[in-house]
């Protein structure tokens, strides 16, 4: 089993100058499904998986970051999580430099995007692009520290793929597209079990 896992969700629509309305969340740059794919790789049934960090990239570039290890106040509804990324967002004007800049525990916002998120990763991480024509994911040998890219609603741009193509290797979860927080979860049983040999 991974003792450390990171996602990074890739938006399109997401604009860290506008509001986030929580009574539209479809309306507000799909912030719908951004929620459901961070409350999807960080929560766990009464509990927050501490060895789990997402990235959310947005436009400008600015990177959201949810830390599982001081993560607090987040809850399996997309409303609150929302919130929470909206919060973030209205940081990115006190964002100095390259450096994170904390918004509440466990969650900052830093300049840079998916370059950025790649550069920073430990000589131990394995990136892995989520992709219909990937490998199968249970034909990869279990990661010790696996870093999963997957876009919102939006294929990949073909600059994204230029990014991710000498660093990550393309893996599939199934024959069937998945929406990202289905992906997520596929992911995670894969790693909670250890390629699917430990229950």
């Amino acid at each position: 089993m991974s003792d450390r896992r990171e996602f990074v969700l890739l938006t399109h629509d997401l604009d860290p100058s506008a509001t986030i309305h929580l009574d539209d969340l479809p309306g507000s740059g799909r912030a719908d499904l951004v929620a459901r794919t961070v409350t999807a790789s960080m929560l766990l049934s009464h509990a927050v998986r501490t060895d789990v960090r997402v990235h959310i990239c947005v436009a400008g570039p600015y990177t959201v970051t949810f830390d599982g290890s001081s993560i607090r106040h987040l809850h399996p509804d997309e409303r609150s999580t929302a919130a929470l990324v909206g919060k973030a967002l209205r940081a990115h004007t006190d964002v100095i430099g390259a450096q994170p800049t904390p918004v509440s525990p466990g969650l900052s916002i830093r300049r840079g995007g998916l370059q950025e998120v790649l550069s920073a990763l430990p000589a131990t991480a394995t990136p892995l692009r989520l992709s219909r024509d990937g490998r199968p994911l249970k034909s990869i040998s279990v990661p010790e520290h696996p870093v999963c890219v997957l876009s919102d609603h939006r294929p990949f741009t073909d600059t994204e793929l230029t990014t991710l193509r000498p660093h990550s290797a393309p893996v599939s979860v199934g024959p069937r597209i998945l929406h990202g927080a289905d992906a997520v979860t596929v992911v995670h049983n894969y790693l909670d079990t250890a390629g699917y040999s430990e229950y």
